[in-house]
């Protein structure tokens, strides 16, 4: 049985993108990158919306060297979208224009290898609401961007208690937490 891990990195204060900021907000340093070379080569099929499909394949076609990239673009893709057309362009990209909870819960109970989703904001909140989320991750970058700051990642989620199972730290500064989460119908104790 297929698992579904849902995979941010975030700023301290909960954003997924910063106005004017590089990428990783300057701090993939030499640790963090390595390991996110390590895990991008696992054997997971990357679930993703239309925005982040067109955001990443347009990244991944500039920069053909990035090894980061090259391996994403061996890597089999699912991508959720009544706006795009078959065939993406993109390789190894599969288009799917139904519900994406139907499709996780149909690909865990009989599809092969595990899931992940990159980026997809939207989806990653309907995927959690509706329960099949097994793990979910977060790298919290050490900067807050208040002002800068553009996507605010938990932004309409529901309560979820998440309890860790993972923690470490890359480069003195990146902090990664791994949990379990569990949706809950409203408050603890009610």
């Amino acid at each position: 049985m297929a698992d579904l891990l849902v995979d941010f990195i975030i700023s301290l204060d909960g954003y997924a993108a910063a106005e004017g900021w590089p990428g990783l907000w300057g701090m993939g340093g030499p640790e963090y990158l390595a390991w996110l070379g390590e895990t991008s080569a696992q054997e997971r099929t990357v679930l993703m919306g239309a925005k982040t499909y067109r955001l990443m394949s347009g990244m991944a076609a500039e920069m053909t060297d990035e090894p980061a990239f090259a391996t994403l673009t061996a890597t089999p893709k699912v991508v959720f979208s009544s706006t795009l057309r078959a065939p993406l362009p993109w390789a190894n990209s599969e288009l799917v224009d139904g519900d994406p909870v139907e499709y996780v819960r149909h690909r865990k109970q009989s599809g092969p290898g595990s899931l992940r989703t990159i980026g997809s904001l939207s989806l990653c909140r309907s995927l959690l609401r509706a329960g099949v989320v097994d793990r979910f991750r977060v790298i919290v970058f050490p900067v807050i961007t208040g002002v800068t700051g553009r996507e605010r990642i938990f932004d309409g989620y529901p309560d979820i208690v998440l309890d860790l199972v993972e923690s470490r730290t890359f480069d003195g500064r990146l902090q990664l937490l791994e949990y379990v989460p569990r949706v809950l119908d409203g408050p603890p104790g009610q």
